[in-house]
């Protein structure tokens, strides 16, 4: 309205520069005032009058420091472009300041494109307009939203106004109510304490009133006493005045009555002086009861103070009496804990003195072997000696046997039998003795259907086994000693194979191999089997490898000597044994070993004993030590499996595995970390052994701790091997052994060894299976039999089982358990196991079936069945058991593995569930006995348990909470069962 009322201007077209710069000039105070340069940048860029290097220092110079500045400056930037400049920004207020474009050039704005100098082209102008426009409706709508924001905002701070003057209101009624009250209260308390004042002042007068009614009581009493001895003076007076008188009257002399007459007068002085108090007296006496009262007062106060240390020492006494108690209990507890220590120290005791026993029992087989192994090399030199004796004259015999020539006269005739005969003259050797044998010899049964004729007496056991006279005690022999380890299916297919394997050579350094062709009837002459005539009676196989092959399975022998020099192996137990590289000019290259073979068993000679070692399932540090035993001929059995091989070798590489064992163990001592890098572990925890050679390290495991929920290893390191550990095991046992009671009973608040043992006669999972041939021959019922023997396992195999539904639970001990039973099964998610009523026959097959978990009377017909606890699991429910430990190993047989729970108690906390406990007809001496003694067979169970501490619990509503909360944790975890190991 303002542009319209001004009049029309002149025409800026027509104007000059100067006259168009003065007008601006005139209006530059209110251009710099209300404008932005910003907003007319763009056009000025457009309209070409401004450059990109202007725009950046109208925007950006420090030297601008405000915006009227960095107008003025646009304002001088545009004086040099002259009139297009000042054209340039008129037509830029006329768009975005149209009031300010009429106030300077006087004219109404107009969007018309004549209204336009030029500078800009027309369709440039109209896209600028548009954006303009645009731009400019966009600031309007974000205006008029900001204003209904700002007007919804101010409607809400109105509303805010009134509560807060409704608030102001109420605070101002609160607090005239407050003042109020706090005058009343003023009042109150002023009118409080002039009565306290009223009632000092009365309590003040009531004991004046009170201390002068005494003092009166007692000057009454004063003045009774002095009255009294009054009258008895007054009295006496009167008696001697009556004896006077009548004395008088017998002798009536005027000189006694003048006497008598004085005395009168005397008396009756005195009696009036002492009617009367002297104020000396007076005092005196007022003196005697202020020191009296005082001392009332004193004695008062004396007697109090003597009330309260009375007081005092009877709390005293009470709380030593208590206090006695309390030692009573804890003597008698230290008492049974000592009694307790006294019998575990027996055990142990007497568990190492049978170590020792058998340690003894040890070294004197070894001493006995060494000098049997001394006494069988002995034996082996002269039959060694004999045998190449026996090679020269065998060899005699054999060529003059070619040749056809009679026997001279003079010619010793040598024969088997004489032979035999003559080796009886030898110095006999004690029994048994160990035999030479050469391997892969043609069995003897072969030699009843090949007989070979000669005139001189040819051997006819050429194709023996063991090297002596084939007498008929040699003959037994070697039957039994035949292919030691030797299955049926083996055997059958060697003896057909054994007739083509062998060949005559000849005696000298010139050899030559020909083979044996078998006759069906075995009747020509021996000579037809040898090549040349000089061609002694030994054999050698015709082809480089000895190998028996079954099925998949190659055996090969050859000579094993420092077999681990000529063998490189990998893998482990979970992978298999596999030949990883073989030395190049070895014994096992020359037989035709090669890499990815898995090594199943290997045989060899030890001791002059034939010994067998599977390595099917057997570790690296296993394998690596059977194979370094070899010293000798040895025969492997291969099986070729290269898919495995490179398996195997693609997850070394790659550092997924650090070798081919895998399997876990629980830790039956406790592990101190010594190094950095090796693994501290405690009693029955369970490790995950991932390698049992690592490089590096000598005589160590490489293993980790196990998540107790999922199978994911943690903290990983190096953990003593089997053997080191058992020999660290018994340290610990004897250092436990010579403790002192106070470190004993230190240790015994946490577990550090836990005593498993296994007998020799059953396989152990950690050892390497070596069979002796002579183990086979020993029947279970052979008196001869070596009974097992005990052995300390520092660690044991265990396996993992995942069980779907809810797990027994089985509270330990039995007599607390049971009166525990009923209280835990009123809860949700449990139920107690009910016993079933059998018939006799239903019970001897379930029994034979060992489905009856326990009996509930001797002989009876109700009984725990397996069956039971089943239906109560299929339900979804904890099924509580009222059963000892015998049930457990049946459970597990039957894939059910329950929560077992040692509930600790010390006397103190046996006393709180006395009641409980003698409901079930059980004392508090007969719990604590059932405590300790199933707590020693606790070690002996295939399964982890769960023990609760004296300290968790300290009466029965805490303890079944407690074991709520352990159940349910422990049916989330693993459950790992060790094998029966008897």
């Amino acid at each position: 309205m303002a542009a319209e009322c001004v009049p029309e201007g002149p025409d800026l077209k027509e104007m000059g520069d100067e006259d168009v710069w003065e007008l601006i000039n005139d209006n530059r105070h209110r251009i710099s005032l209300g404008v932005k340069p910003c907003m007319l940048i763009p056009y000025l860029r457009q309209a070409r009058v401004l450059t990109e290097m202007d725009e950046d220092e109208i925007l950006s110079s420090l030297k601008l420091t405000n915006r009227s500045m960095r107008t003025s400056h646009m304002l001088d930037l545009l004086r040099i472009q002259g009139r297009n400049g000042a054209m340039a920004l008129l037509e830029s207020l006329m768009i975005h300041y149209p009031t300010l474009y009429t106030q300077v050039t006087g004219r109404k704005p107009s969007t018309e494109p004549s209204g336009f100098s030029g500078l800009i082209k027309c369709s440039d102008l109209t896209e600028y307009l548009v954006r303009a426009v645009t731009g400019m409706q966009k600031e309007l709508q974000e205006a008029r939203q900001e204003a209904s924001r700002l007007g919804s905002r101010c409607t809400s701070l109105e509303v805010e106004l009134g509560q807060t003057l409704e608030w102001q209101e109420e605070s101002r009624r609160l607090k005239a109510d407050h003042d109020r009250m706090r005058k009343n209260l003023a009042a109150a308390h002023h009118d409080i304490l002039k009565l306290k004042d009223e009632k000092c002042d009365l309590y003040v007068r009531y004991t004046a009133a009170i201390e002068e009614r005494s003092a009166a009581n007692i000057h009454c009493s004063d003045l009774n006493l002095q009255v009294y001895q009054l009258q008895f003076e007054l009295r006496k007076a009167q008696t001697e005045t009556d004896f006077e008188r009548q004395r008088s009257l017998k002798c009536t002399t005027p000189s006694e009555t003048q006497q008598l007459r004085e005395e009168i007068s005397t008396l009756r002085r005195q009696l009036l002086v002492a009617e009367k108090f002297t104020p000396a007296r007076e005092d005196i006496l007022a003196q005697d009861l202020a020191e009296a009262r005082d001392g009332h007062m004193e004695q008062a106060e004396q007697l109090r103070c003597y009330r309260e240390e009375n007081e005092q020492l009877a709390r005293e006494r009470r709380e030593m009496v208590e206090h006695k108690e309390c030692l009573a209990l804890q003597v008698q507890k230290l008492t049974l804990d000592c009694e307790m220590y006294q019998q575990k120290s027996t055990v142990i005791q007497s568990q190492l003195r049978e170590l020792q026993a058998e340690r003894d029992h040890a070294y004197l087989s070894r001493d006995e072997a060494q000098a049997q192994i001394a006494r069988s090399l002995a034996e082996k030199d002269t039959l060694r000696s004999q045998l190449v004796e026996l090679q020269e004259v065998f060899t005699l015999r054999a060529c003059g046997a070619y040749r056809g020539g009679p026997n001279t006269p003079g010619e010793r005739t040598f024969s088997w039998e004489s032979q035999g005969s003559s080796s009886d003259s030898l110095p006999s050797s004690p029994p048994p003795r160990p035999r030479l044998r050469r391997m892969h010899a043609i069995c003897l049964d072969s030699l009843g259907e090949c007989s070979i004729k000669s005139g001189d007496n040819t051997p006819s056991s050429v194709r023996s086994q063991n090297v002596e006279p084939p007498c008929p005690e040699s003959l037994r022999r070697r039957e039994e000693t035949l292919w030691y380890n030797r299955d049926s299916s083996e055997t059958a297919e060697c003896d057909v194979l054994l007739d083509n394997d062998f060949v005559f050579i000849p005696s000298g350094s010139e050899v030559e191999q020909s083979v044996m062709t078998p006759t069906p009837s075995c009747q020509s002459n021996n000579s037809d089997g040898l090549s040349r005539a000089s061609a002694p009676p030994f054999l050698l196989r015709s082809r480089p490898r000895a190998m028996r092959i079954t099925g998949r399975v190659l055996t090969i022998s050859f000579q094993g000597e420092a077999l681990l020099s000529q063998l490189q192996v990998v893998g482990g137990n979970k992978t298999g044994v596999f030949v990883h590289q073989v030395a190049e000019g070895s014994a096992a290259n020359t037989v035709g070993i090669s890499s990815g073979a898995q090594i199943l068993e290997v045989k060899y000679e030890q001791a002059q004993q034939a010994l067998r070692m599977v390595l099917e399932d057997s570790t690296l540090e296993e394998a690596m030590w059977a194979l370094g035993q070899v010293r000798g001929f040895c025969h492997l059995s291969l099986r070729p499996n290269q898919d495995a091989y490179e398996k195997l070798l693609l997850q070394l590489q790659s550092g997924e595995a650090m070798s081919g064992d895998s399997f876990y163990v629980r830790v039956n001592m406790s592990l101190p970390g010594g190094s950095q890098d090796a693994l501290t572990v405690s009693c029955n925890d369970i490790l995950h052994v991932t390698c049992t050679r690592p490089a590096g390290t000598d005589c160590s495991w490489r293993a980790s701790h196990v998540h107790p929920c999922q199978l994911l290893d943690l903290k990983t390191g190096n953990l003593p091997n089997y053997y080191r550990a058992q020999r660290l095991l018994i340290r610990a046992i004897e250092d436990m052994s010579f403790q002192p009671m106070t470190l004993r009973k230190a240790q015994d608040k946490k577990k550090t060894v836990r005593i498993v043992s296994t007998g020799r006669q059953g396989r152990n999972p950690l050892w390497v299976c070596i069979e002796d041939s002579k183990d086979k021959s020993t029947g279970p019922g052979d008196a001869s039999a070596p009974r097992s023997c005990l052995t300390l396992m520092p660690y044991t195999l265990v396996t993992p089982h995942y069980p779907p539904v809810c797990r027994p639970v089985l509270l330990l001990p039995t007599i607390l358990g049971r009166a525990l039973d009923q209280k835990l099964a009123e809860w949700q998610g449990f139920q107690l196991c009910e016993p079933e009523l059998l018939s006799s026959s239903e019970h001897a097959a379930r029994l034979q079936r060992s489905e009856v978990l326990e009996e509930c009377e001797q002989g009876g017909q109700r009984c725990y069945t397996l069956q039971s606890v089943e239906r109560v699991m299929k339900q979804g429910t904890h099924c509580v058991l009222p059963l000892g430990l015998d049930c457990v190993r049946r459970l597990h047989r039957a894939e059910i593995f329950p929560i077992i729970i040692f509930i600790g108690h010390s006397k103190c906390r046996a006393r709180k569930l006395k009641s409980k406990v003698q409901r079930q007809g059980w004392s508090e001496e007969q719990l604590l006995e059932c405590s300790r003694s199933e707590e020693s067979l606790l070690d002996k169970l295939p399964c982890l348990y769960r023990s609760v501490s004296p300290d968790a619990w300290y009466d029965k509503t805490t303890l079944l909470t407690t074991l709520r909360s352990i159940i349910w944790e422990e049916q989330k975890k693993i459950v790992w069962v060790e094998p029966d190991l008897w």
